[in-house]
């Protein structure tokens, strides 16, 4: 099983071999899930096409069509850069592409394994494509 090490919290199992892939403008990011509940609510709502806006210019955040579980889920977390997290008072993805500072309601539900780079050279609201992928598709 591998991991994800998050500078809020402890070790964090990943669903083996499932993630997300986030496409646009031609390009595409991947995501590795962590298990917990919020991330399995997550793909089970997939594919969405969402539009993906900076915030703070720190993360990039999309609000999602629907609130997800967050069974179990920590108060709160301090974000790294990668990280793939819900917020959970307004129902957004968020993706840090800096570091974040700690923040309630924040649950970590992924990391991104690449792309990251694109995704915060995007200056614009752009609209995305958000599907799961499994095992060597990525």
């Amino acid at each position: 099983m591998t991991v994800h090490l998050c500078r809020s919290s402890k070790i964090l199992p990943t669903l083996a071999h499932t993630g997300f892939r986030l496409a646009f403008q031609g390009m595409e990011a991947i995501v590795t899930l962590l298990d917990n509940p919020t991330s399995r609510d997550f793909v089970a709502a997939l594919p969405l096409t969402v539009t993906l806006s900076d915030h703070v210019t720190t993360e990039k955040i999309a609000r999602l069509p629907r609130k997800l579980s967050t069974k179990g889920a920590p108060a709160g977390v301090d974000p790294s850069i990668g990280d793939v997290t819900y917020y959970a008072p307004l129902g957004d993805l968020a993706i840090f592409y800096k570091d974040g500072r700690y923040t309630s309601g924040l649950v970590p539900i992924g990391r991104v394994e690449s792309g990251l780079e694109k995704l915060a050279a995007l200056e614009r609201d752009v609209t995305i494509t958000i599907r799961k992928v499994e095992g060597g598709s990525r």
